[in-house]
């Protein structure tokens, strides 16, 4: 893809081809399968305090690292995963980030398990920011105001902020 020549974007999708995809054709859409929830949450969780060039170049190796973000997969790692993840040189080596997402597929996988969807639950739940990070908090790890807002524009709950100049804003 030649992002100098796409229409314009958002400034932050500009000049790296990754990034422009995510722009494109995810950010702001609801993801295609309760993995793509988890796949979501896990991006901005490991973006926090890095940049999401960073988050993104490394995306491969983060589903390798985390069975395709499935969530029953993942919700089962134990201490073993835990060390042999911060030993990967693929993904962002932060023990809370990793522990988090493990906890994190297990609350996903409850909350498939309860409302049929991780997407079924979201859709149906409240638009306000503010309530729904008060019923996430409690189930989610390194999951601040930050990272749920992030997340939830991620995902296509709460819209996405463009720049006034993106096509995606028209």
């Amino acid at each position: 893809m030649n992002v100098d020549s796409a229409p314009a974007r958002c400034a932050w999708a500009t000049g790296n081809a990754a990034m422009a995809a995510y722009h494109d054709d995810e950010w702001g859409r609801p993801p295609g399968s309760d993995g793509g929830y988890l796949e979501a949450l896990t991006l901005e969780v490991f973006q926090a305090g890095l940049s999401w060039r960073t988050v993104l170049s490394k995306r491969e190796a983060f589903r390798r690292a985390f069975a395709d973000f499935a969530l029953d997969a993942v919700a089962a790692y134990d201490d073993a995963d835990v060390v042999r993840l911060l030993a990967d040189p693929g993904i962002v080596r932060h023990r809370g980030k990793i522990v988090a997402t493990i906890h994190n597929a297990a609350a996903l996988r409850a909350i498939r398990d309860d409302h049929r969807s991780v997407h079924a639950w979201i859709s149906a739940a409240p638009a306000d920011p503010t309530e729904l990070y008060r019923t996430l908090r409690p189930h989610l790890a390194f999951f601040g105001p930050t990272t749920c807002e992030s997340f939830l524009q991620a995902v296509g709950k709460l819209p996405a902020r463009h720049d006034p100049n993106c096509w995606r804003a028209r």
